[in-house]
């Protein structure tokens, strides 16, 4: 206890400086799969996509980061254990975040698309082991969360394979690719707003002290919905008004998705910085909490209003320093995409991301995202796809766990020396 009294601010300081060092980690390796296929298919630029990104990422974190945290604070060790020793858990998930976040810096330096959720999970079970045993690891929360690992891939396949044969059979295999698809990208803007607007009102809205009825978020997220439907109907209409098909026909089609990935873009970006901004925020969140109640350790606690936005801060910074990196492997590397294909894989993502932030369980993004882009690769045929990239990805995602817990068990030692002094 004299220990979290006499380096108070400087313990708070450090973890904030972590976290954030770990935020920026997030958004350097994990912007890819918020804007790879967007920039992979030609829909955006690189500037294009991080400006957007950057605003998305932002208020995703900030409005509805709040909901995964608690898993990740909570759900991976048994915090009881250490009510005797605070300072140890301080240690420990100081040393998760310095580990998780150097991993990630360093697989993004290299355009290495690993998952974050991986990194710092494996870290916070590498010093719970270490520092107390075995025992100090709720397994079978990490089994859950393994099990989204397999799950969520597949929910996203599945889901893009039926979005992109949707797409296939009513709008290319058609007599009128162009004119069918003036009528249904509008739908399928509806559908993609309702996703990400859905969520910020359920799960967003209440760190900002609105709240609604189940009833009056379905309206407003319909009414905004169909506002955004009709805009992409005449926006469309107006922009190619010839309804004959033409030699470049396809091509117009395309041109047409690519209004619709920018919609897809931001629902993406959206639902990444909900769910994986609590890779960074969740550890310095039980630090701060366990700092400023002098050493008890709390169930639930609130989150500190300067948490949230520190995090958001920091996956921009990354995304903007690093991220095309990691942005060029997955945009290019595991098959070859066009805005259609981009929007299937981008709008399953999102769907599944965000359903899972809400439900307060940690997937990983970047797994979602590949198996988002392996399921429009199935629809085209398993020739379409880069397996040796594909296997290069699966490998680092195994590394990834390891690296963490070894590079935290380093820390947490370093750490345990430094402030015992």
């Amino acid at each position: 206890m004299e220990i979290l009294t006499n380096y108070y601010t400087i313990i708070t300081m450090v973890a904030a400086t972590f976290g954030f060092m770990m935020a920026i980690g997030i958004g350097a390796n994990d912007v890819a799969n918020a804007m790879g296929t967007s920039v992979g298919s030609k829909a955006l630029t690189v500037k294009q996509a991080i400006i957007i990104a950057m605003i998305f990422e932002f208020a995703g974190a900030y409005l509805a980061g709040g909901e995964v945290t608690d898993t990740i604070r909570n759900g991976v060790i048994e915090s009881s254990l250490y009510s005797q020793q605070p300072e140890v858990l301080i240690y420990g998930m100081m040393s998760a975040l310095l580990a998780a976040g150097t991993w990630l810096l360093l697989a993004s330096f290299f355009g290495w698309p690993v998952s974050t959720t991986h990194s710092i999970i494996g870290a916070i079970i590498g010093f719970a082991c270490v520092s107390v045993g075995v025992e100090a690891v709720d397994w079978t929360s990490v089994q859950g969360i393994l099990g989204s690992w397999i799950i969520t891939p597949l929910i996203s396949g599945i889901s893009s394979y039926v979005i992109f044969i949707s797409a296939q059979r009513l709008i290319f295999d058609t007599d009128n690719p162009l004119v069918n698809a003036k009528r249904f990208v509008p739908v399928y803007m509806f559908l993609a707003t309702l996703v990400i607007v859905m969520v910020t009102i359920q799960k967003g809205l209440k760190h900002i002290s609105i709240h609604l009825t189940t009833n009056e978020a379905v309206l407003v997220s319909v009414t905004i919905s169909a506002f955004v439907m009709l805009f992409g109907y005449v926006y469309i209409n107006r922009k190619y008004a010839v309804n004959v098909e033409s030699t470049n026909g396809y091509g117009s089609v395309e041109r047409v998705f690519s209004l619709l990935m920018v919609v897809t873009a931001c629902a993406m970006a959206f639902a990444h910085g909900s769910n994986d901004v609590a890779n960074a925020i969740g550890p310095l969140s039980a630090i701060v909490s366990t700092v400023d109640n002098l050493g008890a350790i709390t169930e639930t606690t609130y989150i500190a209003w300067w948490i949230l936005p520190l995090g958001g801060i920091g996956i921009v910074v990354g995304l903007a320093t690093l991220g095309h990196k990691v942005m060029a492997t997955v945009g290019t590397g595991i098959t070859e995409l066009t805005p259609s294909r981009g929007f299937a894989a981008q709008l399953a993502t999102a769907s599944t991301v965000v359903l899972a932030s809400g439900t307060g369980l940690p997937i990983s993004t970047t797994q979602t995202l590949v198996g988002a882009i392996l399921g429009v690769g199935f629809a085209r045929g398993i020739g379409a796809l880069n397996l040796s990239i594909v296997r290069n990805i699966v490998v680092s995602w195994i590394i990834t766990l390891p690296a963490g817990a070894l590079l935290a068990v380093v820390f947490f030692y370093m750490m345990q020396a430094i402030f015992s002094v």
